[in-house]
């Protein structure tokens, strides 16, 4: 679109708008009638651990929602010379999963407790036994039966359970809904009937009638709605939260409140069976649109849906670029003492063109990225450790190149199962999110690792924000009976441009020999993490 065309769709509304609160970054997208990006802003932030427990705080998550917006809207009056009062819809997402528990006030119960934390093993292994349906650490309904487990006081005061994404929009809207792909991470949901299983529901019941709560879990949940159906509008406190300045007006509508899952398989066009996406930040997880139901229940794979509802298995890994991060950040303090002032993404730059370069068995070399617990390897808490063989050859592109294979690691372990146990089949993989912004390397070794193509797209660097802002615009610009699988192929990526790698053979031999070390030295990380992890996690 010309710079005027685009000024018009502000001025008249016609514009779109995705939010998405990240674990490091919350970032807003504006989109136009084309659905390419034409304005955005970020928030930087971080989880902390309190008393054990990964969190952010209300203030936290308020601030850094009016500081994303703030920067938005200074981006488009910088860019077009026009006040940004109003859009065509607008997305929330966010993080799935977690603990978000409030009273009849509203008041929030205990703090907020995110995905990344690994404390609720007991609860998963008694509900997966329960509903023959694996539930892992990081679901809503884990954190929930826990805390009932460990005799939470707060748990009888209970009146709304949601994730981060359904407590922004319950702000921003005043509903209480949540799409059905982030709701599908608090309780299991029947593909069917396009809501949680009620069957499970009933068992969940059953298991803490004792208790005599005044609640049952159907009463504290989020309604759950399909991608299309409108969630609700701006409300006159929403606006003001959002844009203390009073320029955005009331009224605007809202889609489904969605979790950066589903984000991520919108910004990648794999929401349709046979389509699958790699999404590749703080942590990292593989969403495949099933043809047919597992056969069997793995703890390693999580059974969650696309924005529309379809079944999705789901490889979901805690840890993915912190460690490659805080490395970065150390090579950046090192070109500092020597007076160099080096920007952040020069370095990562040049830090993963080193790792093309690497030894395809990175050397010898062996790192664990484990900042946090990592249920898929079994490990209750974390220790980022890298170990040098006296053997190895310790280079920079090797280390590189290691960090970035460890990256990747755990996730080979997941869909391991879902190729050879499973039998699903894996043809291509679109890959988004920061491990695929910088270079090259990450789409290569990705490839490496899975024995597939990999494709990634220009707007791979937009993120989960512009996946939401694509089921915004899907609300307000879809034809009647046009599924999101139609509106995503024939109207967003009819024309869309990107790179495909497949993998390489040396490479492919490398990782293999990598994931063997991988395996046979976990025994050492769960050492490490026991005796030096943090604790809580």
């Amino acid at each position: 679109m010309k710079t005027d065309q685009i000024k018009h769709a502000i001025s008249a509304g016609k514009t779109s708008l995705g939010i998405e609160l990240g674990s490091t970054r919350i970032k807003a997208v504006l989109i136009g009638e084309d659905f390419v990006p034409i304005a955005s802003g970020s928030h930087a932030w971080e989880n902390r651990q309190k008393d054990g427990v990964w969190t952010y705080s209300q203030d936290e998550i308020c601030a850094g929602l009016q500081s994303s917006y703030r920067a938005l809207a200074a981006d488009v009056r910088g860019k077009y010379d026009i006040e940004l009062t109003s859009v065509g819809a607008i997305g929330i997402s966010a993080m799935m999963h977690g603990y978000l528990a409030f009273d009849k006030n509203g008041q929030l119960l205990v703090p907020f407790r995110t995905w990344r934390n690994t404390i609720t093993g007991q609860a998963s292994e008694i509900l997966t036994e329960q509903f023959h349906f694996n539930i892992p650490q990081r679901w809503s309904i884990a954190h929930l039966y826990q805390a009932i487990l460990n005799g939470e006081p707060h748990v009888k005061d209970i009146a709304y359970l949601t994730t981060l994404a359904g407590y922004v929009h319950w702000l921003l809207t005043g509903r209480k809904v949540l799409g059905i792909g982030d709701a599908s991470g608090m309780f299991p949901i029947n593909s069917t009937t396009g809501t949680y299983d009620q069957a499970m529901m009933r068992k969940f019941d059953d298991l803490i009638g004792e208790k005599k709560f005044c609640w049952g879990i159907e009463d504290i949940l989020p309604r759950v709605l399909p991608a299309g159906e409108q969630a609700g509008v701006l409300t006159e406190s929403g606006a003001s939260l959002l844009d203390p300045t009073g320029t955005l007006q009331a009224g605007i509508p809202f889609c489904p409140p969605e979790g950066d899952a589903g984000t991520g398989m919108v910004a990648t066009n794999s929401v349709a069976v046979h389509t699958g996406n790699v999404s590749a930040g703080t942590s990292v997880f593989a969403m495949i649109v099933l043809k047919k139901p597992l056969s069997g229940i793995h703890p390693e794979i999580d059974l969650v849906t696309t924005p529309s509802g379809a079944a999705v298995a789901m490889v979901h890994c805690n840890n993915c670029t912190s460690d490659i991060d805080a490395w970065a950040k150390l090579f950046q303090e090192f070109t500092a003492h020597l007076g160099i002032e080096s920007d952040i993404g020069a370095v990562f730059g040049t830090l993963y063109g080193a790792a093309v370069a690497g030894a395809p068995d990175c050397g010898g070399l062996l790192s664990y990225n484990y900042l946090s617990g990592e249920p898929v390897t079994g490990m209750e808490n974390g220790c980022p450790l890298l170990l040098r063989p006296l053997q190895s050859e310790f280079t920079l592109a090797n280390f590189m190149r290691m960090n970035l294979y460890s990256a990747l690691s755990t996730l080979k372990i997941g869909l391991d199962i879902l190729v050879q146990q499973e039998q699903v089949q894996l043809d291509h993989i679109c890959g988004h999110g920061g491990l695929f912004k910088r270079s090259c390397a990450g789409q290569q070794f990705l490839a490496d690792a899975i024995g597939v193509p990999v494709s990634v797209m220009s707007t791979a660097g937009e993120g989960g924000a512009w996946g939401m802002a694509l089921l915004a615009a899907y609300l307000h610009s879809h034809a009647e009976g046009e599924s999101l699988e139609m509106f995503l192929a024939d109207c967003v990526y009819a024309n869309a441009e990107g790179t495909q790698l497949g993998p390489n053979p040396d490479g492919a031999a490398g990782f293999q020999a990598y994931m063997k070390r991988y395996v046979d030295c976990l025994p050492i990380e769960k050492a490490a993490a026991k005796l030096l992890g943090s604790s809580g996690e």
